[in-house]
């Protein structure tokens, strides 16, 4: 009796594990499959802080935001109640604008959506005891708000020691990505340009710190840079704001933001004069946005596809061939009356199987012609175009030996090849 009750027990087993194989096969593979609640970035951000007032020109503010290039937008300045917040969106949905909508002390669970809304600015520059409340608010974010990205700005490298945790600037940044495991890095740094405040290298020190950790984590990386006066900040010129975005370029950034847009009110502001001005009115800052904007976005879907392999910095001083040791350039060469090599270069994997290499111009008073040597034919090599179009390799002095271009101040140019046989491990 006992064999025969064990026999229909192991039939039993065998048809259930049948029916449920022959079910499992005809369920759609799209059922089975977990679903990815994570912020994917598909576009090159192009961002600043302090929205402008959502008044009745409101509808103006973001056309003109629109017109100068712009395709991200972050909250919590201007527009604060659910209404104007529902307003902004639109607007944002209306001019082609993506939204970081910032709503302090609202429940995570009726935070706004909508097409127009990336996601949602969480907090900024938290010291290291804010990253496990930082990381319960990602992923609840993630439940309510799949594929929104829960947004942090992290501190710069020269915050005060104590703001860091006590650590070094890298441990505060490595204990970020490990404890809070954002699907972006970003961070505010604002350099001086003073004779006697350079603070340029500082600025490529805290781009190549977020540099590591980006690829490290597989995450984009982002970054605000200045573009106004305040405390003992000199009114940056449009060289010195094309510098900091192209710096922020060789370093593989895949955003960028001016601090600030709109003027406010502050004691550290006196000087005023942001994009837009207390009043509304456009500064000449806002024009020199639209100018290189244009440029930025017109790059933006090449940018995208790129993959930051090597950043190499030619000083004066430096023998250029001995330094580029790596990459699809052998060397850079000058004539004798020229200023002295002063170059920082980026070089990419391009997700088509190319490479890309942008050389940009350190100095930001005036422009450089190097002369480039190339490790294959000039014939092969594409250079991208103001446009975001491919065009081929155009020599700016003909009548000089080898391949001249010009550089203007703090100005990048972008380089496409096949990938060259020599090459080093990513770093």
């Amino acid at each position: 009796m006992h064999r025969i009750f064990l026999l229909v027990i192991i039939i039993l087993f065998i048809a259930t594990s049948v029916v449920v194989t022959v079910i499992a096969a005809l369920v759609p593979k799209v059922l089975v499959q977990p679903t990815d609640d994570r912020f994917h970035q598909e576009r090159f951000v192009i961002g600043f802080w302090v929205d402008p007032p959502a008044d009745e020109r409101m509808d103006e503010r973001y056309q003109e935001i629109a017109n100068a290039n712009f395709t991200l937008v972050f909250g919590g300045f201007g527009a604060k109640t659910d209404e104007e917040i529902t307003r902004q969106l639109a607007l944002c949905d209306q001019y082609d604008l993506g939204l970081l909508v910032t709503r302090h002390g609202k429940d995570l669970d009726t935070l706004p959506d909508g097409p127009a809304c990336w996601g949602y600015m969480l907090l900024d520059e938290p010291g290291p005891e804010k990253f496990p409340k930082l990381a319960r608010k990602g992923r609840i974010i993630r439940e309510l708000r799949p594929g929104k990205l829960a947004f942090t700005n992290l501190l710069p490298n020269y915050a005060r020691r104590w703001r860091h945790g006590g650590g070094s600037y890298d441990e505060y940044v490595r204990r970020f990505c490990e404890q809070v495991d954002p699907d972006v890095l970003s961070m505010d740094h604002y350099p001086h340009f003073r004779a006697d405040m350079d603070g340029r290298e500082d600025y490529c020190d805290n781009l190549a710190v977020l540099r590591e950790y980006a690829l490290k984590y597989n995450i984009p990386m982002w970054n605000f840079f200045n573009a106004m006066p305040f405390q003992a900040h000199t009114d940056p010129t449009e060289s010195q704001i094309r510098w900091q975005i192209f710096t922020s370029l060789a370093y593989g950034a895949k955003g960028v933001m001016y601090f600030c847009y709109q003027t406010i009110a502050s004691w550290e502001f006196k000087k005023a004069n942001a994009l837009i001005a207390a009043d509304g009115s456009k500064t000449h800052h806002w024009y020199q946005a639209q100018r290189i904007n244009a440029q930025l976005k017109a790059w933006g879907p090449t940018l995208m596809k790129l993959k930051s392999t090597l950043v190499y910095r030619i000083a004066p001083g430096h023998i250029p061939s001995k330094v580029l040791e790596f990459g699809p350039i052998e060397d850079i060469q000058r004539e004798d009356r020229d200023p002295h090599h002063d170059y920082l270069i980026g070089i990419f994997d391009h997700e088509d199987g190319r490479q890309a290499a942008l050389i940009t111009n350190y100095h930001f008073a005036y422009s450089a012609w190097p002369t480039l040597k190339f490790r294959m034919d000039p014939s092969e090599i594409v250079e991208l175009g103001q446009n975001g179009e491919e065009v081929p390799l155009r020599d700016d002095s003909p009548d000089l030996a080898g391949w001249q271009f010009r550089l203007d101040a703090g100005e990048g140019r972008l380089f496409l090849m096949s990938k060259t046989e020599i090459s080093a491990p990513t770093r």
